[in-house]
């Protein structure tokens, strides 16, 4: 346990920003997954603002890596663009390759 005035005061201090942290971390967290779930894009896209805006300001206070924070935005980018395409892409059928005749020497 700390003995002096000062590292007593920055355990209370850690354990504060700590639940603060965690509060913000968790609740961006939740709003990922809301967007996630969207169906709808114009939803999804607001929704996708708030979050983008969330994930700055934890990257800037290094509550979360920056890299992290660009990582989830361009995969949340992502996943709203492909709501806007709304049938899905056949898949190509795989060619066959025909087999060459073995050539004697």
């Amino acid at each position: 346990m700390a003995n002096h005035k000062s590292a007593k005061k920055r355990i209370r201090a850690n354990a504060t920003k700590r639940l603060r942290n965690r509060y913000q971390a968790k609740t961006t967290r939740t709003l990922i997954k809301t967007v996630r779930k969207s169906t709808d894009k114009t939803e999804a896209q607001s929704l996708y603002n708030k979050v983008a805006s969330l994930l700055d300001k934890l990257a800037k206070k290094n509550v979360i890596h920056k890299n992290k924070a660009a990582n989830q935005k361009s995969k949340l980018a992502k996943a709203i663009a492909k709501l806007g395409t709304e049938a899905p892409k056949a898949k190509p059928t795989k060619k066959t390759a025909t087999k060459k005749a073995a050539v004697k020497k």
